[in-house]
């Protein structure tokens, strides 16, 4: 567990994705997974990733089950996370809306692993009586390279969007 520590106690994931339709910041899947990798290499560690699909009620929901691994094979630990399918989403077909939240479950399965707060403290979303003051509208935080809307965690993380980062890192790649 020792080197689960390191990993947890290195781990550095910002929220580097924008929704424009709820105004606030996220960090995917797919990013935590692009952080945890050279950190499970340093370590000799293996990370697996595996669903359920479990009906309840005529309802369906995604068990996701983060699995870690020494370079024996042994299993270390393990978390799970559920999240339920909606029966629909505008502007989804059913393979999309399975894959969406088989991603959201793996993702509070990987926070859950290694330790990643995904939750605003209380103290700092509660507005203590002021619901009526009005608040200060923030500047959009823009990515110098491509223009569009971004985090200020994916600029003091890699000084570009995450979109800017991840074609970089293929251009890297191909080069």
């Amino acid at each position: 567990m020792k080197r689960l520590l390191e990993i947890q106690q290195k781990l550095e994931v910002p929220k580097a994705q924008f929704n424009d339709y709820g105004g606030y910041q996220y960090r995917s899947c797919e990013d935590i997974l692009e952080a945890v990798k050279p950190l499970l290499k340093e370590q000799n560690l293996i990370l697996t990733l595996k669903d359920e699909l479990i009906a309840i009620d005529g309802r369906f929901y995604i068990k996701a089950i983060a699995q870690l691994w020494d370079e024996n094979g042994k299993e270390l630990t393990y978390t799970m996370a559920i999240a339920r399918e909606p029966e629909s989403k505008k502007g989804m077909d059913e393979a999309q809306i399975t894959g969406a939240t088989s991603s959201y479950a793996r993702k509070y399965a990987l926070n859950g692993l290694f330790a990643i707060n995904d939750v605003k403290d209380p103290d700092a979303i509660n507005k203590h009586g002021k619901e009526n003051e009005p608040e200060n509208k923030k500047a959009d935080i823009v990515c110098p390279i491509c223009g569009k809307k971004t985090t200020a965690g994916a600029l003091e993380h890699w000084n570009m969007c995450a979109a800017c980062y991840k074609e970089s890192k293929k251009e890297n790649k191909n080069a």
